[in-house]
């Protein structure tokens, strides 16, 4: 049972894969630089109806047109024998056409050319054949002559007035009139029947009429021929009353009339059948006598008349439906009732049907070698016999073609080979009709070509679906492939999507996708190639468009309309009113960042469109002027408010990847709004939760809002203007898109150990507009870094944001990627990042030690040690000078300055290159406070009187004292004129 279940399984794959490659035959492009250079068999164009009618008065055209390569001749047949054109002096032939052209100037009879004909169009690949065109010359006889019997009938008897039109070709259209060309009324009591006799349910008195006369009007011939009148004679009771007739409920009686039941006159008796055929109408006529005049009802047996398609005629005694289908059969019921009675007809409908096609044979291209199929299915009632033929001769009899095998309604082709080709002719017919149908089957070798000109350029937006273009045609059936700037891999999945016809499709396109783009068609005989230029701009955007105003008539207003757009790009910006271009002027005047409107009238108020534009794209933004009259500017206008509501939102636009969101703004409460707010919701993934999709300006109330795939969304919107935000609108209808693979991966991955023997990795999981589809799956994949390892993976459900790694390695550095997938695929390769495993302890310890906190202050200590070390030594090596300033005193230090360990202090100054031995002076130590002059450069407060003296190499010749005033002994300060040091402290 496995094995019978497995078998059938595996011929249902190869049956499949075998019907694709037939199905997918080579399609020649509609490229005229094709077309007219590949081999081609021919092709019917055009040629006259079946049953063609024409005018005897003029010249008879019957056509017939084909297409090939080489241009295909053309011979005819007529009544199944060869019609030599040549030989008929009345009949050519058009040049480089097969129509027919039969030119009676020179006399001849149009009658004499009546019969059947069909067209052959032949060329090196094979002939196509015409249908069996049907040659009729229109008719329009007269009427035979005839005496016709003056017509007595007595008043209220039923009466049918014979018209038996001459047979013409077309059938006539009839109507009665009388000698003064007036038509005869009708109504349910007389009335005309399709078969143009006309009925009286029952004759009155007025009927009484001496030319009744039927006409028969040709279309063809434009002509009408009449009939001999009618004279109708009316046997009365009693006298006719003017009054008794207008009154109708007593009309019959009061002429002595008896009142009887209706019968039917057409059709007669209690039943009848019809038949029609497929996709005709069908029309149903009931007409029926009594007194008083029927009324007719209509119904069907077991149903319901089919709505939509019926239609009651000729005062509800006709019953018209259009378009009749198999479904329409059945009994139908006309009912004929009166005050007196009811009587009922049924008309049994029988729908047949001529042959009509389900899968006509369409041309076949093949490449030596390849496999191909012709089907030809029709149907019909009853059911079409079906009969192949090749090159106009039954397929039977044709000679014998190895790789051709016929079953039915199909012909296959296994193999075939160069020198096949042909024009096989499918026909199908019944009793009711046939059915022709030409198919070629060529078989070519072409080396691939792309049908488009070399390095096109395109432009398009930023963001945008785009399409690049490369149609392709070559035998067999070349592959084609996308490669960027000339390098790397084929272009297909992730942002690319590559379809059959050549086409490369870039879903959103990005500045990263600018550049050069080549396609290759590639066929067992060589490959074809073409460049495209794509070149990424920037959307042209209104960043703040017209508001709307309530100017007072005879101000100016402004209204501004400034843009953002592409650089390279030409832009250019209108404006409208109402939708009608804004003439410029005095009063209206186009400016940089908008449209001024001086001298503002009631004329001007509207709506005002400004329409930023480039060659690629457009924006518009809209606003409305309200003129207000000076009497109106003074009225008190309510305090502005918060906007209501938007509303009536709408979806339309239905898009994969898009929608169409509208809505109706509500009242702005006398503060304008600035802007729309657009929130969805879905009810996957938070249910009952909102959230901001996009933002738009407060003058537009329709946008395109992107979607991401696999989410049920609901829209609502809301108002803001100055004042602050409306209540959110109603939500609007849900629509779902179809699902993908994801385009996203998780963000966030790291990898870190929570023990010394694993590694945790984590990530942010997708949101859910990022999910793309059912089953959202997450792929862990890890190996150690610096090693050609293969990759361990694990997937984990699409709620999982962790995955624990052991056990591990102690402190190892790993790769880490984390992938999405779902139903539909899987995302793009994720990037790799590094994460490590967990430590021991005292790794932990080593590796923290340069963060302690006792660490970093024994460093800072250290390094405060060794800069008061160098300060010291800077200070010894440049202590000295060449005259004692003053003897040492007992002065008091500062606080900040005390030695804890009996220091002193010396007043020292620099020595002189020539004498550089310290200066004599006994060491006091001091436990003052050393007080600094208001200046260290003033030498004044040292001297009793006088200005100190210098020496000519700048050396200060004298001693300072101390002022006897003062209360405190002062430090004193030597001075050198080439010395930028003052009074420098020498620790003892």
């Amino acid at each position: 049972m496995v094995i019978q279940r497995y078998l059938l399984t595996y011929m249902v794959v190869v049956l499949a894969s075998y019907l694709h490659n037939l199905i997918r035959a080579i399609e020649v492009p509609r490229d005229p630089s094709i077309q007219d250079t590949l081999p081609q068999p021919p092709t019917i164009t055009k040629q006259s109806a079946k049953d063609y009618i024409v005018d005897p008065r003029d010249n008879i055209f019957i056509e017939c047109e084909a297409k090939g390569n080489p241009t295909p001749t053309f011979s005819w047949t007529r009544n199944g024998k060869f019609f030599n054109v040549a030989k008929d002096p009345r009949v050519t032939m058009r040049h480089w056409s097969g129509t027919l052209v039969v030119d009676f100037r020179s006399g001849g009879r149009p009658e004499d050319y009546e019969g059947e004909y069909q067209c052959f169009s032949r060329n090196d690949y094979g002939t196509a054949i015409s249908n069996k065109i049907f040659l009729h010359v229109s008719k329009s006889p007269l009427w035979p002559k005839e005496n016709l019997d003056i017509q007595e009938v007595h008043e209220g008897a039923s009466l049918i007035l014979a018209c038996n039109p001459p047979p013409g070709l077309p059938p006539p259209a009839i109507f009665w009139m009388s000698s003064s060309m007036e038509p005869i009324h009708q109504d349910k009591r007389v009335s005309q029947g399709q078969n143009g006799d006309l009925y009286f349910s029952n004759v009155m008195k007025q009927d009484a009429q001496t030319d009744y006369s039927c006409n028969a009007r040709f279309a063809f011939t434009h002509t009408i021929q009449q009939k001999n009148p009618y004279t109708l004679r009316i046997l009365t009771k009693y006298p006719y009353n003017e009054a008794s007739f207008r009154n109708h409920t007593d009309m019959y009686s009061a002429r002595g009339i008896a009142e009887r039941q209706p019968s039917f006159m057409y059709p007669t008796g209690t039943s009848s059948s019809q038949m029609v055929l497929r996709g005709e109408d069908l029309l149903l006529e009931c007409i029926a006598s009594g007194v008083p005049s029927p009324d007719i009802m209509w119904h069907k047996k077991g149903g319901d008349l089919p709505s939509g398609r019926i239609k009651l005629e000729n005062f509800n005694k006709a019953l018209h439906i259009a378009n009749i289908s198999e479904e329409d059969s059945g009994e139908y019921f006309c009912l004929a009732s009166n005050k007196v009675g009811i009587s009922r007809h049924s008309i049994s409908v029988k729908v047949k049907a001529s042959p009509y096609w389900l899968d006509e044979p369409e041309n076949l291209i093949l490449a030596p070698g390849e496999d191909g199929r012709l089907l030809c299915r029709a149907n019909g009632n009853p059911k079409p016999l079906i009969q192949w033929l090749v090159n106009g001769e039954l397929l039977e009899s044709s000679a014998p073609n190895p790789s051709r095998e016929v079953n039915g309604d199909t012909v296959m082709f296994r193999d075939i080979q160069s020198g096949s080709s042909a024009v096989y002719q499918c026909n199908a017919s019944n009793e009711h009709g046939y059915l022709l149908a030409n198919a070629f089957v060529s078989v070519l070798d072409v080396v691939p070509r792309i049908l488009l000109p070399r390095n096109q350029l395109i432009k398009v937006i930023q963001n945008n679906r785009t399409l690049l273009d490369c149609p392709f045609f070559g035998s067999p059936i070349p592959t084609l492939r996308w490669f960027k700037n000339g390098q790397g891999s084929t272009l297909h999945g992730g942002n690319y999507k590559a379809h059959e016809n050549g086409t490369l499709e870039i879903i959103r396109a990005r500045k990263e996708d600018q550049g050069t783009y080549t396609c290759v068609a590639t066929n067992l005989l060589g490959k074809a190639q073409n460049q495209v230029r794509l070149e990424i701009k920037d959307p042209t955007r209104i960043i703040e468009g017209p508001k709307d105003a309530i100017p007072k008539k005879g101000s100016t207003i402004h209204l501004v309309c400034q843009t953002r757009h592409d650089a390279t790009l030409r832009l250019t910006v209108t404006w409208l009113k109402d939708d009608i271009p804004v003439y410029f002027g005095n009063r209206m005047k186009k400016e940089e960042d908008g449209l001024t409107i001086h001298g503002v009238s009631e004329k001007d108020q509207g709506y005002y469109t400004c329409v930023a534009s480039t060659e690629l794209d457009k924006d518009t933004a809209r606003a409305h002027l309200t003129v207000l009259a000076p009497s109106s500017v003074n009225r008190m206008t309510p305090p502005p408010a918060r906007p209501e509501r938007p509303r009536d939102l709408e979806l339309t636009d239905l898009a994969e990847r898009s929608v169409r969101l509208t809505w109706i703004p509500g009242d702005d409460n006398n503060s304008p709004i600035t802007d729309y707010i657009v929130e969805f919701e879905e009810d996957k993934f938070q249910p009952g939760t909102w959230h901001n999709h996009s933002r738009y300006p407060g003058n537009v109330n329709s946008a395109i809002l992107r979607l991401a795939p696999y989410v049920n969304y609901q829209f609502r919107v809301i108002a803001v203007n100055d004042v602050g935000s409306s209540y959110p609108s109603l939500p609007s209808e849900r629509y779902h898109t179809n699902g993908a693979r994801p385009e996203f991966n998780p963000s966030g991955v790291k990898g870190s150990g929570t023990a010394k023997n694993n590694m945790v990795i984590s990530w942010m999981p997708l949101n859910a507009t990022q999910v793309y589809g059912p089953n959202l799956k997450y792929i862990v994949k890890w190996r150690r870094r610096d090693t050609r390892e293969s990759w361990n993976n694990r997937t984990v459900k699409g709620d999982v944001s962790q995955y624990t790694v052991a056990p591990t390695p102690i402190y190892t550095p790993y790769e880490i990627k984390v992938q999405a997938l779902n139903d539909y695929g899987i995302a793009m390769e994720p990037e790799t990042v590094i994460g490590y495993s967990g430590e021991d302890s005292y790794t932990k310890n080593q590796g923290d030690i340069a963060t302690q906190g006792w660490f970093i202050g024994l460093m800072c200590a250290i390094a405060l040690l060794v800069l008061i070390l160098l300060i010291v030594c800077f200070i010894k090596r440049s202590r000295g000078g060449k005259y004692p300033v003053r003897a040492n005193k007992d002065v008091p230090l500062d606080p900040d300055d005390q030695k804890v360990d009996n220091g002193s202090f010396d007043y020292r100054s620099l020595e002189s290159d020539e004498d550089n031995k310290p200066l004599q002076g006994s060491q006091t130590s001091l436990d003052g406070t050393i007080k600094q002059q208001e200046s260290d450069d003033s030498l004044v407060d040292y001297g009793e009187g006088g200005e100190g003296q210098f020496n000519e190499d700048g050396s200060f010749i004298g001693q300072y004292t101390v002022k006897k005033d003062k209360e405190e002994t002062e430090g004193n300060e030597s001075s050198e004129a080439t010395s930028p040091v003052n009074a420098i402290y020498s620790l003892a």
